[in-house]
């Protein structure tokens, strides 16, 4: 709500550049969604990898 009260803002102070925005965004975010997806594999691996490298203490501390 308060990101569209910004862009009513913009748009009554600025209209071109309102209205730029708003068709730019979308290209954006198609633009940065294959890093996002990066981001979640990267984060996996990460999480992975601590899991395997703890094990054995987790291992230990349940005997």
């Amino acid at each position: 709500m308060l990101t569209f009260l910004i862009w009513l803002l913009l748009f009554i102070v600025c209209w071109p550049l309102a209205l730029l925005a708003l068709v730019v965004y979308p290209v954006v975010w198609v633009l940065m969604l294959p890093f996002r997806l990066l981001g979640i594999a990267v984060s996996g691996v990460f999480g992975l990898l601590t899991a395997i490298i703890t094990l054995p203490a987790r291992l230990l501390r349940a005997v």
